[in-house]
């Protein structure tokens, strides 16, 4: 694994998702359909029902060496929509990604769209470093009051790295739904669709147990992992944990935190 991951000259599928937020992985990354700051790394659509000022910040911890990483992103509300700016990182001295992003969503009726664009950049031990600008677009809409549906494709543009001019980042379409038949309870099932792999499918699920608790989970298959999450929210601060087991890649933690610099009107 080490040496596919210090060789991305052989294989751009080695480039690690870059979705993130620990109330995303405690549901198995079933999160097209969701709407909060963590949409920034994921839909930005979903960032269209922001109204507050908002600093958030992740880390995910993995067995595998060099595989840890970690996300920080500010969102900002406008008069005429929604914009965010973040980074994220991946790897080690070996090998590492890092993403310099800005994003933009506009609520139209009961349907968001949202467009993040990004710097990606490549570095490998004795290949030096290569990057892109990568474009990911998206859409929710809420079907009704206990169903929402949501889609994403990451690099659009098909980026190619500067390395190898047939070399492109990942191209990928996210798509989802999810159903709320009660208030305290939300499930999504999402498939995720490489255009040269098979798709993976993913089922997430979120329990408000009290008004300020939640407990997640998830399943992936293709490959297969479970997941489990806890969450605690206030109106002001967020605070997440997620883990991830039987997957090929060992177990893997994360923890999220999210505080609102203020309080807008129309969330009293």
């Amino acid at each position: 694994m080490l040496l596919l991951l210090a060789f991305p000259l052989l294989s751009y599928a080695q480039s690690t998702s870059t979705v993130l937020g620990s109330r995303a992985a405690g549901m198995g990354y079933a999160a097209s359909a969701l709407s909060d700051e963590w949409s920034f790394f994921g839909n930005a659509a979903g960032l269209a029902s922001e109204k507050d000022f908002t600093f958030a910040t992740t880390y995910e911890s993995r067995v595998l060496p060099g595989g840890n990483r970690m996300g920080v992103v500010g969102v900002v509300p406008l008069n005429f929509g929604v914009t965010a700016l973040g980074i994220f990182r991946f790897g080690d001295d070996l090998y590492s990604e890092q993403f310099i992003q800005a994003a933009f969503a506009h609520e139209i009726g009961k349907t968001s769209l949202g467009i993040r664009m990004n710097y990606l950049q490549y570095r490998a031990q004795g290949f030096g470093t290569h990057g892109a600008i990568g474009i990911h677009i998206g859409g929710i809409t809420q079907l009704s009051k206990q169903v929402t549906i949501g889609a994403w494709i990451q690099n659009i543009n098909m980026p190619k790295l500067k390395f190898n001019d047939q070399q492109t980042a990942p191209v990928k379409l996210y798509t989802s739904i999810g159903i709320k038949p009660i208030e305290s309870f939300f499930m999504a099932v999402e498939v995720e669709k490489d255009i040269l792999y098979k798709p993976l499918w993913k089922l997430g699920m979120e329990y408000q147990i009290y008004k300020k608790v939640f407990i997640r989970g998830g399943v992936n298959l293709n490959p297969d992992a479970v997941f489990f999450g806890l969450g605690y929210k206030t109106w002001r601060a967020k605070i997440d944990y997620a883990f991830q087991g039987f997957s090929a890649l060992g177990p893997t933690h994360q923890a999220s935190a999210s505080y609102r610099l203020n309080k807008n009107s129309k969330n009293k």
